[in-house]
């Protein structure tokens, strides 16, 4: 029975989510293992160049794999033929391959499941699976969205986010550096739940967020950036819609990322274990280490009167 009175609890907002017609789930690891099983998938190639949460999932639920390199402008090196049912999970770094360069290697590869986690707002493309995260996007504390032609015969449960809350919360009215260890021990539980669907919170958030300003603070920060920076980047970009970061290449990344710390301008190491891996190239040691995704999001505006976020990285990287 519905409860009728009391206290007010979390409002519903305008229902408008972006990619209303995909699956929603809770994470993007378990939609990316929603796709294996229900695409029948015997062996998945993955690249080097990854977190550990992929190849922990394929682990957990004894699936063959393959480790692949990548060449330095983010795409497979693979040279031996797929068999029927091995796929490769194509990863869009940084939102740096495009939709024709999707289309150019699915047509090499023909099974391919790609990673979109820093490509939301690049459309999914028919006949291949692709998996976004919402929380690297937007102020939620999980969720993702799965384009796939094939669903499996199975109930999922609604996932549950109030209790995951705290830090996305405590961001919006305090500091993110108060609520860091909340932040990280949420990441950690998250690498322990099932697939599920998405939570009604997430769901909630996700449909009042007005995407347009989104795309367009994303473009125009990255645009800046891009202007600014590229004579120093050692990286040569495509310029995506609606970005994830601005990666820049330095040597001295290590220096800069402390001294922007310092500063409260945190700009991550993505995927640190690539750099201890024995078995990563020299290349993705250097892009692990060297890469810094300079936030450019739309929490930002870079050119701005008022932008002393950007002065103070032009100081650094120059």
């Amino acid at each position: 029975m519905t409860e009728v009175g009391g206290y007010f609890g979390f409002e519903d907002l305008a229902y408008k989510e972006y990619y209303p017609d995909l699956l929603a789930l809770n994470t993007a690891r378990n939609a990316f293992y929603y796709t294996i099983k229900a695409y029948k998938i015997k062996k998945i190639f993955i690249p080097y160049y990854l977190c550990n949460c992929i190849e922990d999932t394929l682990l957990k639920n004894n699936m063959p794999f393959e480790k692949y390199h990548l060449e330095k402008d983010f795409e497979p090196i693979i040279t031996k033929k797929l068999g029927k049912n091995e796929w490769i999970l194509l990863v869009n770094y940084y939102g740096q391959l495009s939709p024709q360069r999707v289309e150019a290697l699915k047509n090499k590869y023909i099974n391919v499941v790609l990673d979109n986690t820093h490509a939301f707002f690049q459309s999914p493309i028919k006949g291949i699976p692709t998996l976004y995260s919402c929380r690297k996007f937007f102020g939620v504390a999980d969720g993702a969205y799965l384009a796939t032609e094939k669903n499996l015969n199975e109930e999922f449960e609604t996932d549950v986010s109030k209790d995951r809350m705290k830090h996305v919360i405590g961001r919006f009215e305090v500091n993110a550096s108060e609520y860091y260890s909340e932040y990280q021990k949420i990441e950690v539980a998250l690498d322990m739940e099932p697939i599920k669907l998405m939570s009604k919170i997430t769901k909630n958030i996700l449909g009042a967020i007005n995407y347009n300003k989104v795309i367009e603070k994303r473009n125009s920060n990255f645009i800046f950036l891009y202007e600014e920076l590229q004579g120093l980047n050692k990286l040569k970009l495509y310029i995506p819609n609606g970005p994830f970061a601005y990666p820049f290449y330095s040597e001295n990344a290590v220096d800069i990322r402390r001294k922007l710390a310092e500063m409260k301008i945190y700009i991550p190491t993505l995927w640190p274990n690539v750099i201890e891996n024995e078995g990563s190239s020299e290349l993705e040691k250097r892009y692990a280490q060297n890469i810094l995704p300079i936030p450019c999001d739309q929490r930002y505006d870079f050119s701005g009167s008022n932008s002393n976020e950007a002065e103070i990285i032009f100081d650094h990287m120059r």
